[in-house]
């Protein structure tokens, strides 16, 4: 980061930017490699039994370096961003001065935020312990925050319990608000500025999430609800948070009425991790629970909407996300559409009563996926919106659905805005809505902070400055596929020249296909991890295709692969394999595949359905959907795309299952997975490795122990990239 030289007053919120790295554990790698003669653990071979490649290990280096910034919250009047990253051993909370020069505030300043470093203003170090999920007061003179910092009878430590805790302006002044026991996410404060509410799950480590390990088999199994996460509330003027969503619920989501009464909210029965598919959306007066010790009778739920029934309308059967309270309180926006992912958010525009009654599309037929949705005004609602394989904020109007002139109102980022899981990737300021803040980057740029007034934003944070880019040329490409418009992203390998076609030069071809499926290919900088994007930098040509089932092309075409999965969208990447062949030097003969989750399984299924591919890499893939749905965690997400349970139409999950054309396949295929990994468990992997070597086909299968669907261990990251690197240069040099 930049140091900055503006002056710095405590009562004008200053603050520092420090360094961070990835977040993740520092544990030894004991991936064990599970076929013919196995390697030592986290072993990983040269390549083609060489020398190591200079330009890999300048490229591990650059991703091992990159520092990563996690959330972006902008204050309501848009003069400064909360942000938080990671320090070796924990999050870091940093505020940031955006203000111009020449106004009160003098220019931007920066500094870090912890409570055993506050009475040091002019901080430059990040504290003792970590600090993250700021949330600001709605008039911005309070700042709420997760720390695990304690203060003890000799001074702060840290703790593993997180607790919440506000920050004044006024006074320079830090309070800790709750003393509870379980996993605290997300807090968000009532739009009096009188409480904060969060989400609890008590007597938990950790929020349930679906991507991280999985508890290891014991006991009776599918009786445990300890899991369940509710919404919490705390009153700052007599600190003591209370419970007030029911305890037969799990809550995924909520926010404030603007009269600070109610909550509006996504919940279903528990388990949660299993259950999001089927959420409805719920309003809850909170009033009394705010001065009682607990829920009163009359503080019961009221069912807005379940997509379950007829009555949902065009919503029927799809999934629910990021529940918004018009400024009147009249009604509740929130975005409706078919998604595999909790968290990978994107559909249609709905806006619901907050008295009931049907959902209304605010835009429907709009050909894009909305991701995210804020009020910017009582008759105007602000979105962002994929479409066309890159980001747009827009604004409609809440009546008409139409979109409102273009100019200040609208922004296309052909780059990634990213959030954690719990917050928002564009953060806006409540009382300038045409200010935000966000993560951005690209394939060329690395993540960094950026704010100010659409149009006109700027980076703010300086934390990965020299880092070369891992992509420097890419674009957006487009190919006609069965009437479909199908859009991608393509990477053009380092030393490409326009010439190189006239000399007849050639390059090997990577295609990489996104999980999900309900998910897009955007520009985006890698992670340390099994990716394709590396290999753009290690002389590759790399294709990364949103075919049928995308977000970015309406909900129409989000839907478009429902009971086909394998056979539609691969037509679809197939005909973009053919285009770039066609308008690129590209070698036919060294093309590869790749994916990771859903982009795992349909590089299981394609190498048993074309013979087109040289070598293939499947991350945590699912070879065989019948055996799937009876070991997965994550069963609900199936019924929406299958149109019924295993047990009812087996045919039809049998139709995309890898495992039941193996004999037709012949590609070199690498297979990758974690060993306790919930959502694409191991055992899918095993099946396709013992299956690819049952057929005489090479294959390598490599599970990472105590790993879940993401990879957190730094070595594990590095070595499934390794491993991906070797055996695409191997079995396509």
């Amino acid at each position: 980061m930049h140091p900055q030289t503006a002056k710095v007053r405590y009562l004008l919120l200053a603050a520092t930017l420090a360094a961070a790295a990835t977040p993740a554990l520092p544990v030894p790698c004991l991936a064990a490699t599970l076929t013919g003669a196995a390697t030592a653990p986290g072993a990983v071979s040269d390549h083609q039994g060489g020398a190591p490649d200079a330009r890999v290990a300048a490229l591990m280096q650059t991703l091992q370096a990159t520092r990563v910034p996690l959330t972006a919250s902008i204050s309501p009047d848009g003069n400064y961003v909360a942000w938080t990253t990671t320090n070796r051993l924990d999050y870091e909370l940093h505020l940031t001065g955006i203000a111009p020069e020449g106004t009160a505030q003098d220019g931007a300043w920066d500094r870090i935020l912890s409570p055993d470093t506050l009475t040091d203003v002019t901080n430059l170090r990040p504290g003792r312990c970590g600090a993250r999920s700021p949330a600001w007061s709605p008039d911005g003179r309070q700042l709420a925050f997760l720390s695990d910092c304690h203060l003890g009878p000799n001074g702060w430590s840290q703790r593993a319990q997180p607790q919440l805790f506000v920050w004044r302006l006024q006074d320079n002044a830090i309070q800790q608000v709750t003393d509870v026991t379980g996993a605290i996410e997300a807090p968000a404060w009532s739009p009096d500025g009188r409480s904060v509410g969060f989400l609890l799950t008590e007597h938990r480590t950790g929020a349930a999430n679906a991507q991280a390990p999985v508890e290891r088999w014991s006991g009776v199994i599918g009786e445990d609800s300890s899991a369940l996460q509710r919404v919490a509330i705390t009153v700052l003027a007599n600190p003591k948070a209370r419970l007030v969503t029911p305890p037969g619920l799990h809550v995924y989501e909520f926010d404030w009425s603007p009269d600070s009464q109610s909550i509006a909210y996504i919940a279903a029965d528990p388990p949660g991790d299993s259950n999001w598919w089927t959420a409805r959306l719920y309003r809850q007066q909170v009033a009394a629970a705010r001065e009682a010790s607990q829920a009163s009778p009359a503080d019961q739920p009221t069912l807005l909407l379940d997509p379950t029934l007829s009555s949902a309308g065009s919503l029927r059967g799809l999934q629910l996300a990021t529940p918004r309270w018009s400024p009147g309180g009249d009604s509740i926006a929130l975005i409706g559409g078919l998604m595999s992912d909790q968290g990978v958010t994107g559909g249609d525009l709905y806006l619901v009563l907050a008295g009931g009654g049907a959902p209304r599309n605010l835009a429907p037929g709009r050909r894009s996926s909305v991701v995210q949705v804020w009020w910017q005004s009582p008759g105007t609602v602000g979105i962002a919106e994929l479409t066309g394989g890159a980001y747009h904020l827009s604004a409609l109007d809440a009546a008409t659905g139409a979109e409102l002139p273009a100019g200040s109102t609208r922004q296309t980022l052909a780059a990634s805005i990213q959030g954690d899981d719990r917050s928002l990737a564009v953060s806006v300021a409540a009382r300038q809505p045409q200010h935000v803040a966000f993560i951005r980057s690209t394939f060329a740029e690395p993540p960094e902070v950026w704010a100010g007034e659409i149009g006109g934003m700027h980076e703010l944070s300086h934390l990965n400055d020299g880092l070369p880019p891992v992509a420097s040329h890419f674009e957006s490409v487009q190919w006609q596929s069965e009437g479909h418009t199908v859009q991608g992203w393509l990477l053009y390998p380092a030393g490409w020249s326009p010439q190189d076609a006239a000399a007849a030069k050639r390059y090997p071809l990577v295609v990489s296909v996104h999980g999900g499926p309900a998910s897009a290919a955007v520009p985006h900088w890698p992670s340390l991890g099994q990716n394709a994007i590396p290999l753009a930098a290690l002389g590759y040509f790399v294709l990364l295709p949103n075919p049928r089932g995308s977000f970015g092309q309406g909900e129409a075409f989000t839907q478009a692969n429902r009971r086909d999965f394998g056979h539609g969208d691969l037509r679809d990447i197939l005909a973009g394999v053919d285009s770039i062949v066609a308008s690129q030097p590209v070698d036919p003969g060294r093309i590869g595949l790749t994916g990771w989750s859903y982009g795992g399984f349909l590089t299981m299924f394609a190498v048993t359905q074309t013979h087109r591919f040289r070598a293939a890499v499947a991350g945590a893939g699912i070879s065989d959907w019948k055996s799937y749905a009876g070991e997965n965690s994550i069963d609900g997400w199936m019924i929406p795309y299958f149109g019924a349970t295993v047990y009812d139409d087996p045919e039809i999950y049998a139709r995309s299952s890898a495992i039941d054309a193996i004999k037709q396949a012949t590609t070199p295929t690498l297979v990758l997975v974690g060993e306790r990994d919930g959502e694409c468990p191991a055992p899918q992997s095993f099946e396709f490795w013992h299956g690819l070597r049952a057929v005489g086909v090479k294959s390598q299968l490599v599970v990472y122990p105590d790993e879940g669907h993401s990879f957190t261990v730094p070595s594990h990251r590095q070595d499934a990239l390794q491993r991906t690197v070797d055996w695409f240069a191997t079995q396509m040099p």
